[in-house]
């Protein structure tokens, strides 16, 4: 256990941060994972539209640097690859 004022700060403000970064992560994959259930079931239209909603989830978790630019672009490219091929 920290015994410095900052250190004890630090460690508060990191777990915030984690607990946050846990729940954009989470959302990603849901999104994420509805697309490819919708892939497998080889519905074109539900994928389509669940395709939106997971490019809009990996870019905002993007834009607060849960993912690295790289990884969202391959995510995004994966998918959109996927939903393309039905």
């Amino acid at each position: 256990m920290a015994n410095i004022k900052s250190a004890k700060k630090r460690i508060k403000v990191i777990t915030k941060k984690t607990l946050r970064n846990k729940m954009i992560k989470s959302q990603t994959k849901t999104a994420i994972k509805k697309v490819l259930v919708a892939v497998n079931a080889g519905d074109k239209e539900t994928a389509t539209a669940t395709l939106k909603g997971a490019v809009s989830a990996i870019d905002k978790a993007y834009s607060k640097g849960v993912y690295h630019k790289n990884t969202a672009a391959r995510k995004k490219s994966s998918l959109t690859r996927m939903v393309n091929g039905l």
